[in-house]
């Protein structure tokens, strides 16, 4: 078991290794759309690369994940067919989003040695996604 210290330390290190193998900008809360991002996650036994919509505002929420729905077979396409939408994510927090996601599981932040599969899964699905919202963007702010 680590303290919260070491875990800190060890996520830490994990993000700073990821930043100088992929030096790039990448797009994630740059979106120009409020409460729509693009995330990174690295949670327990499990990475993922996704979309949210974190408005409080159910009503705003709704109508940008059903725009998300209307392009779910080209996302589907050109992200992956492994995609997964959902309405209501209740964060640790209680906050609740919307989301749509790939997911790689099977994977320990603690565990360096699953660091380089879950570096090459993050970039090539947020390269994915970023062209994939860049494309779209018109279409899911309209």
């Amino acid at each position: 078991m680590y303290s919260k210290e070491q875990a800190k330390n060890i996520r830490q290190q994990f993000w700073t290794m990821f930043g100088k193998r992929y030096d790039r900008k990448w797009l994630l809360y740059d979106t120009k759309l409020k409460d729509v991002i693009l995330k990174f996650s690295f949670e327990d036994r499990r990475a993922l690369v996704s979309i949210e919509i974190t408005s409080d505002d159910t009503i705003f929420r709704a109508y940008y994940y059903e725009k998300l729905i209307s392009l779910k077979n080209i996302m589907k396409e050109e992200v992956s067919d492994e995609l997964i939408f959902e309405e209501n994510y209740i964060l640790e927090s209680g906050k609740t989003i919307s989301r749509v996601f790939v997911m790689y599981e099977g994977v320990k932040i603690q565990k360096q040695t699953d660091w380089p599969e879950v570096y090459d899964f993050f970039y090539t699905y947020m390269d994915r996604l970023e062209l994939f919202f860049r494309e779209y963007k018109d279409v899911i702010e309209s």
